[in-house]
């Protein structure tokens, strides 16, 4: 390969990033981090994705600073289509071995991938990359659950995928990475309990680009009214009808009240849940709005309109280890939260006095909410605090520097030859 020589701190990088994130990505680790913010600073990332459209064609495409290898994909429900989608992918993902070879990247990383991660780690090994691994959700961990509680779709699938996605983090791709990033820094304790060096991983948490959401200031006219919003993912495993229980406590207290859900479960069974417990408490559907999926713009507009954000993670060992971007976004427009105990949320809510953090109990968390809508001037000082929070701490580019640094690290860090890695290797 050549004489290499040491890594500086000013030259462009050369990363290759599989993900599971489907074309055009809109995951801020994805989309924020690498497509926006290491483009802009004249970083060369490359893409091994599947369209997210069947529209699409796949091909090679310009992207940024880098080129996005993009394998199409199925829209069909049926079995067979599905299988077909998952071949374009997987054949798509083998070509990181190629493309490694020609392009000689400096980091070769997965994310979310785990059979492909294989193929990733081989091709760094190949080219002399960095390998990294990206773990955004404990995927192994939330299958095997799903399989036992008797909510998944299809739990021998479940239990199967569960199983060989740990065998895979947990006993191979993990101990070989030369990095691994990690959602929270519950994840990244709870990964070292299964024997992987703490040193070798990165909590990379939610951020956002405080230029994408809208925020007035002093000039923001307020809540439209008492109205509770809860914004993300409605799957069973969240335990949401402990929402629509709350609500209706509220509602003994301040019958005005309103109910905003915007997001949507994994399957129609998820949404139906939280339906059939509103008619359960006895609650005018009409007070209840199930917003459904929308856009992020949309997501800041019903935001703007609330009073109250609510951030309930239900207290298990999966769910311990998020790192809740919605918290980020209710925090970045200056509203008030109302969240439970939970490893990062907690700490985040003590730190900023973004609002109030409460135990996983309906009537703490309605008398909480109460308090808050009863006390408009408390809650605005609230929301201002957790506005000026983010602003310090959780913006893309703070992740984006975090990142960066890690992989500069690596890059100088000496091979078990005592040679000295860079990115820059002169017979590239």
């Amino acid at each position: 390969m050549g004489e290499i020589s040491e890594q500086g701190s000013d030259q462009p990088l050369k990363v290759m990033v599989l993900t599971s994130d489907r074309y055009p990505p809109i995951r801020p680790a994805a989309k924020a981090i690498f497509g926006e913010e290491f483009s802009a600073r004249g970083h060369r990332i490359d893409w091994l994705m599947q369209a997210d459209d069947a529209a699409t064609r796949g091909g090679q495409y310009r992207f940024g600073n880098g080129c996005v290898f993009l394998a199409s994909t199925r829209a069909g429900k049926t079995r067979i289509q599905r299988l077909k989608k998952y071949v374009l992918e997987f054949v798509n993902d083998l070509r990181v071995i190629p493309l490694a070879r020609k392009n000689r990247y400096d980091v070769i990383q997965a994310k979310d991938k785990y059979v492909a991660a294989i193929f990733c780690w081989l091709a760094a090994r190949i080219s002399g990359s960095k390998f990294c691994f990206w773990l955004a959700y404990p995927h192994a961990e939330a299958n095997l659950f799903a399989a036992r509680q008797g909510i998944a779709r299809y739990p021998v699938l479940y239990w199967f995928r569960g199983w060989y996605r740990s065998i895979l983090l947990y006993r191979f791709l993990l101990p070989r990475a030369d990095h691994t990033f990690v959602q929270s820094e519950q994840m990244r304790f709870d990964i070292a309990a299964k024997g992987i060096d703490p040193a070798l991983m990165t909590a990379i948490p939610g951020s956002l680009n405080l230029e994408s959401v809208p925020y007035r200031n002093d000039d923001d006219p307020g809540p439209e009214g008492p109205v509770i919003l809860y914004v993300g993912t409605l799957i069973r495993a969240r335990r949401l009808d402990f929402v629509i229980r709350v609500f209706a406590e509220v509602l003994e207290q301040l019958p005005a009240a309103r109910l905003s859900i915007v997001g949507a479960g994994e399957n129609p069974e998820d949404e139906a849940l939280l339906h059939r417990e509103v008619l359960t408490q006895k609650i005018d559907p009409a007070y209840v709005d199930f917003v459904g999926r929308v856009p992020l713009h949309d997501v800041c507009q019903y935001i703007e309109r609330s009073a109250v954000c609510l951030s309930p993670y239900y207290p298990s060992f999966i769910l311990n280890s998020t790192s809740p971007t919605k918290l980020i976004e209710y925090m970045a427009m200056a509203r008030p939260v109302v969240g439970n105990a939970h490893p990062e949320q907690s700490l985040i809510i003590s730190e900023s006095g973004a609002g109030l953090c409460l135990p996983w109990d309906e009537t703490a968390f309605a008398d909480g909410i109460v308090d808050l809508l009863q006390n408009p001037d408390k809650a605005a000082t609230m929301g201002r605090k957790g506005r000026l929070w983010v602003e310090q701490n959780r913006t893309n580019s703070k992740m984006a520097d975090i990142v960066e640094s890690r992989y500069r690290e690596l890059l100088n860090k000496t091979d078990r030859g005592g040679h000295r890695r860079s990115e820059t290797v002169a017979s590239r």
